[in-house]
């Protein structure tokens, strides 16, 4: 797993940046990278369909709106997901903040980042696991029109706060500040499934279409 450099840029704003720049965020990447490792959780749920929205069984979670019911729309499964940098990530942004608030915003990008290495380690796991099962694009709480209020009943389903030191706030937020939720579809269909990309797919040894040259749907 490795910090992307390019998408700790984008994160900042910095777009492809300069070559001073981009080797200021190298050296605040290699400190991250050497001091903490994204943490990450996850559990299969079956879904069930009732009128405009998707439940997740035995949970409380409950997903509507336009975006999740177009993401699992071939789908029989899905997973919960949460990924953190953890308390530690809290306690180095502060002391970086008092020391240095430039290079403390170089971090917080930096992290984002790190925590969205986390998360696709987390699928490639999920999809070597789950062999003959195409995962859609990944998507969080807050995304499109899937209501950011729904973070507790993710984190509930996944008991976070005692498996990770999660903590989500009266406005939803989550605690520490590099954590993420989110959800991905589970699809035996190959192509009408989202897909998240080769690289993730528990089918790319298998798949014909990548055989042949061509690629799934995206």
């Amino acid at each position: 797993m490795e910090l992307d450099v390019a998408e700790a840029l984008r994160y900042l704003g910095a777009g492809r940046g300069d070559q001073d720049l981009r080797q200021k965020m190298a050296a605040v990447a290699r400190e991250l990278t050497g001091a903490l490792r994204p943490r990450y959780i996850y559990r299969v749920f079956a879904l069930k369909r009732e009128e405009e929205r998707v439940l997740l069984q035995n949970t409380a979670v409950v997903l509507t709106g336009r975006t999740a019911l177009g993401m699992l729309a071939q789908c029989d499964q899905a997973v919960l997901l949460a990924c953190t940098l953890g308390a530690p990530f809290d306690a180095m942004l502060r002391t970086e903040q008092a020391r240095d608030m430039g290079r403390a915003v170089m971090l917080d990008a930096c992290a984002s980042a790190w925590v969205e290495s986390g998360c696709n380690a987390a699928e490639r796991e999920i999809a070597s696991r789950l062999p003959g099962w195409y995962l859609t694009d990944r998507f969080s709480p807050g995304y499109g029109d899937l209501p950011l209020s729904i973070q507790s009943a993710v984190c509930g389903a996944l008991d976070a706060e005692r498996r990770l030191g999660l903590h989500v706030s009266e406005s939803f937020l989550m605690n520490p500040v590099k954590s993420v939720t989110a959800v991905i579809g589970l699809s035996r269909q190959m192509q009408r499934a989202r897909i998240r990309g080769c690289g993730y797919c528990s089918m790319r040894e298998s798949c014909q279409l990548r055989k042949g040259g061509k690629r799934c749907e995206i």
